[in-house]
């Protein structure tokens, strides 16, 4: 029998894991309490009732069965903060609580490594209305306008997702369907939603128009549709107005007064406000062009308006990611950029969860303050769980304070509020990372591979996988990773990377091995 949830596959008879394509080590009796969880999924299971069925009956203490229970949802990517799958309930028992299909057929053979990807199960529902907002349709006619349709659907994303009652899909998940004739359903099945929200914007003569529709994905049904237009000078309140609307649809009972506290802090200048969208699409290329390209725009919009939070803590990102990623041609001027720039997006606004994410990882890199670091990333995610960019920045945060761990749990949720991110490769580089240092080198070359399939040029994923493999010493592919990281870097050294990374002496172990320069 195999049982489907998310994107695992348990397999009783060949007694395998899989998550995707990839097999998932599972120690047997941890399989076996899986196994008995699964198949009595509609009741709850007590603490005798594990023990008899996997133990046999034999005296074990509550501390063994906390063990075998914490390593059941570690391998399932669950946790018993999170309890997606496996449930307690105090005083009563466990019960699995995913959402389940059972498949009769046998598996096929494990894909190789290289191997196009099989078709995943469905995602569960969350147990909370759910959410993602599609690209909207530019209507101007002009493709230089297609910057200012994509920054207004970011702006709705990042103001439904304030609220924590909704479960909201990050912008680069929803922005994978841009351009492509979609089916609502196969939408909500691909990323685990309820409902889409997909609409259209045409700027012109002063006025911007905004109309849209909020669907049903499971049945199909429109539930809401609607036209906004103001003057070009309102735009702000149009967002909001567009964003309580779709609120009002989906929790009726929800109080207007919350968009006034998740409306964060506007920019009074349009054009500043302008330059800020001509920006976002440079950074998200993540090359050194873009960084160059992103921090000029950024730069000019903080000319505009020195007030404008969003701006300064992009340009102080962008110039973070240049010392991190091996593109900055000085250094020092570019971590004593980024500390300025994100210490006056700061002072501007301490209560932004976007901001306190990405002042976490500057905090984390350039300074080295893991403490106050962990304190702001955490704060970050309470204020906004359903941020793929702060869960990220907070899985960042945890693996340079050397805490592999807590960092891959942040990793792996930042992957499930947005599921098809185009930039899921950066992601899981950092997973890679992480699992290095817990000496899990197999499964790091499985989240390298991943990540290469995804970005066949990221260095970051070359260096993982030639440390990886050097550890296992699978010598020809450690110098094949290695020569494709000189080749992306030539400038690259390991003294370099020394100083600007931490707690990272196995990743550093497994370069050395790999043949990297000293």
């Amino acid at each position: 029998m195999r049982y489907l949830f998310e994107e695992y596959a348990f397999d009783t008879d060949r007694r395998e894991l899989h998550r995707g394509t990839d097999v998932v080590s599972v120690a047997p009796q941890v399989f076996d309490l899986l196994d008995y969880l699964i198949r009595n999924r509609e009741r709850v299971v007590s603490k005798d009732d594990l023990i008899n069925a996997i133990w046999n009956g034999r005296i074990v203490s509550d501390a063994a069965l906390t063990t075998r229970l914490n390593a059941a949802r570690t391998v399932i990517g669950d946790s018993g903060e999170e309890q997606r799958f496996i449930k307690t309930l105090p005083r009563k028992g466990f019960r699995f609580v995913g959402a389940v299909r059972e498949a009769q057929e046998p598996a096929d053979a494990a894909a190789a490594d290289n191997q196009v990807e099989l078709q995943k199960p469905d995602l569960a529902l969350p147990d909370k209305p759910s959410i993602a907002v599609l690209p909207f349709e530019n209507m101007s006619g002009d493709p230089e306008q297609e910057y200012f349709a994509d920054g207004m659907v970011e702006e709705i994303i990042t103001a439904l997702s304030r609220f924590k009652s909704l479960f909201v899909i990050a912008r680069h998940s929803s922005f994978t369907f841009k351009g492509k004739a979609v089916d609502i359903k196969e939408v909500g099945r691909r990323l685990g939603v309820r409902y889409v929200l997909e609409g259209a914007v045409r700027k012109a003569s002063g006025k911007v128009r905004i109309t849209g529709q909020l669907i049903d994905a499971i049945t199909g049904a429109h539930l809401w549709a609607d036209r906004f237009e103001r003057d070009l000078t309102d735009i702000f309140a149009l967002q909001d107005e567009v964003t309580l609307a779709v609120v009002s649809a989906i929790e009726p009972k929800m109080l207007q007064t919350e968009i006034a506290i998740a409306t964060r802090r506007r920019p009074e200048n349009l054009t500043a406000y302008d330059f800020y969208l001509r920006a976002m699409p440079q950074y998200y290329l993540a090359t050194r062009e873009g960084m160059a390209e992103a921090i000029r725009l950024a730069h000019r919009a903080l000319e505009l308006d020195p007030g404008f939070a969003s701006a300064a803590i992009l340009a102080g990102i962008c110039h973070l990611l240049n010392v991190v990623w091996g593109f900055s041609n000085d250094p020092q001027f570019d971590r004593k950029e980024a500390v300025r720039l994100v210490r006056l997006a700061l002072s501007i606004d301490d209560g932004d969860p976007e901001t306190l994410a990405r002042a976490s990882q500057t905090l984390a890199h350039m300074v080295g303050d893991s403490e106050g670091a962990i304190e702001m990333a955490d704060r970050a995610v309470a204020l906004n769980p359903n941020s793929w960019i702060t869960w990220t920045n907070r899985g960042e945060v945890y693996r340079v304070a050397g805490l592999p761990e807590e960092a891959i749990r942040s990793f792996e949720r930042a992957i499930r509020v947005s599921p098809v991110d185009p930039r899921l490769y950066m992601t899981l580089s950092g997973i890679g990372l992480a699992l290095i240092e817990l000496r899990r080198f197999d499964e790091a070359i499985v989240a390298g591979k991943k990540a290469l399939r995804q970005n066949p040029s990221f260095v970051a994923t070359y260096r993982c996988l030639a440390s990886a493999f050097a550890h296992l010493g699978r010598d020809a592919e450690a110098h094949d990773a290695a020569a494709r990281v000189l080749e992306i870097d030539p400038a690259f050294t390991i003294s370099a990377f020394v100083a600007r990374e931490s707690n990272v002496k196995l990743f550093i172990e497994g370069l050395r091995k790999a043949g990297l320069p000293e």
